[in-house]
């Protein structure tokens, strides 16, 4: 029977930040991938935010595929025809870029390739169909019918963890703590981007739109501008999905065809389509992280947050990855691999900007709940600058009486007042 240190399951961000780490500091590791190749399967997020991994990882972004700097971000208010765009562009992203587009299936490729110049054994087209157990703790993995040992094993797969479940340390994931993304791959020339986009050479844009994209669900869409392709998707609730009548990959087929859209995706070329499920439990849907011999990372672990302006995933990671692997070395030195020694790693996440930002923002999760942010509130907010904007020879109303108008048209005074307060609780 094969045997080694660490086992990760799951050759994504997390996975691979981990292997990388160890590897750099002498721990055997092996990385199992159930597809062709690390990346394959690999193909939510689009944007990352850097700033926070360069003291986690400081000597891997140099040569990195990173697609675009984002320096421009807009948040879109959308109906069926009309559209309201509030915009940032900043001198300050573009000194000192926080985040950048990429592009996952080269992304992770280009990560693995860096695991395995550290030491790390990286194997694809691998499943693993269950934990092996020793004593009472998880000792290794099972895939095929063949063990393969291991002091400890690292779940890097994903949003639904059957190595999780597996462990008892998750059940089935609730509908309406996930979401399901559904993304395209548009290839356009990189100045046709630039130039559509209003962009310098090289910077890049994200958007994210509500209303109209998710046809009221909950959810939205977004875009981002990688070097010669957009990525551009819909992501929704799963409860709201199972109990409504749209088919989430046609949103983003109506979605392409939306006026403020159209013009941006004139000629693109879809190359590569996927859907992926997200963990928007938030903070009740994080612990616990470990048991004896099991660390859970990534979206395994339940690290996406939803933030309303920005969804947060690809960084945390990353960051529990190496963390993990930090963990995973102290017990090593202390020859313990059991849960209490393991614990470590929660700590670590508790202390660092992950779990911080967890704690601030627990709130946001039910303000984003609220239904009337995804189908009244858009409609109110196009309609009414619409009408106070229109001049059509006609006395016009004060801005605050068309507003107000719209606005009653959409919610009633109680439902506004409501939301109101939810806006300051939650802010």
């Amino acid at each position: 029977m094969e045997q080694f240190e660490v086992i990760v399951v799951g050759a994504g961000l997390a996975g691979l930040a981990c292997a990388y780490h160890l590897a750099q500091n002498g721990v055997g590791v092996l990385v199992v991938e159930r597809g062709d190749y690390p990346g394959a399967k690999n193909v939510t997020g689009g944007r990352i935010y850097i700033q926070s991994l360069k003291t986690l990882l400081p000597d891997i972004w140099e040569g990195a595929p990173l697609e675009r700097p984002v320096t421009r971000e807009s948040l879109v208010f959308m109906n069926r025809e009309a559209w309201v765009r509030l915009e940032l562009a900043s001198q300050r992203y573009r000194r000192h870029p926080h985040s950048y587009t990429v592009l996952r299936a080269r992304f992770d490729g280009w990560l693995a390739e860096r695991a395995e110049e550290a030491g790390a054994m990286v194997v694809p087209k691998m499943t693993v169909d269950d934990l092996r157990w020793e004593g009472g703790r998880v000792a290794g993995i099972v895939s095929g019918g063949d063990q393969v040992a291991a002091a400890v094993v690292v779940a890097a797969d994903g949003a639904s963890s059957t190595l999780a479940r597996k462990a008892g340390l998750r059940g089935i994931p609730r509908p309406q703590d996930c979401a399901v993304g559904v993304k395209e791959v548009l290839s356009l020339p990189q100045r046709v981007i630039e130039d559509r986009f209003q962009l310098e050479d090289g910077e890049g844009a994200a958007m994210l739109m509500v209303g109209y994209p998710s046809q009221g669900l909950r959810g939205g869409g977004f875009l981002y501008t990688n070097r010669d392709t957009l990525s551009l998707g819909v992501v929704v609730g799963v409860r709201e999905a199972m109990d409504s009548d749209h088919e989430v990959y046609r949103l983003t087929e109506e979605l392409k065809d939306h006026p403020a859209l159209s013009p941006l995706l004139r000629e693109a070329r879809l190359e590569e389509y996927s859907a992926h499920l997200l963990p928007e439990a938030g903070l009740r849907g994080i612990m616990p992280l470990c048991t004896h011999g099991l660390l859970l990372v990534g979206d395994a672990a339940g690290l996406c947050l939803n933030l309303g302006l920005t969804v947060r995933g690809m960084d945390y990671a990353v960051a529990s990855g190496v963390m993990a692997a930090q963990a995973i070395e102290q017990a090593h030195q202390a020859g313990d691999f059991s849960a209490n020694s393991l614990s470590v790693y929660e700590s670590l996440l508790r202390d660092s900007f992950v779990l911080r930002d967890f704690r601030t923002f627990q709130r946001v999760g039910r303000f984003l709940n609220n239904p009337r942010l995804y189908r009244q509130y858009p409609e109110a907010a196009c309609a009414a600058l619409e009408e106070m904007l229109y001049l059509d020879g006609q006395p016009k109303e004060s801005f605050v009486k068309t507003l107000r108008r719209e606005l009653r048209k959409q919610v009633s005074w109680w439902e506004l007042a409501r939301d109101a307060w939810e806006v300051h609780q939650t802010l």
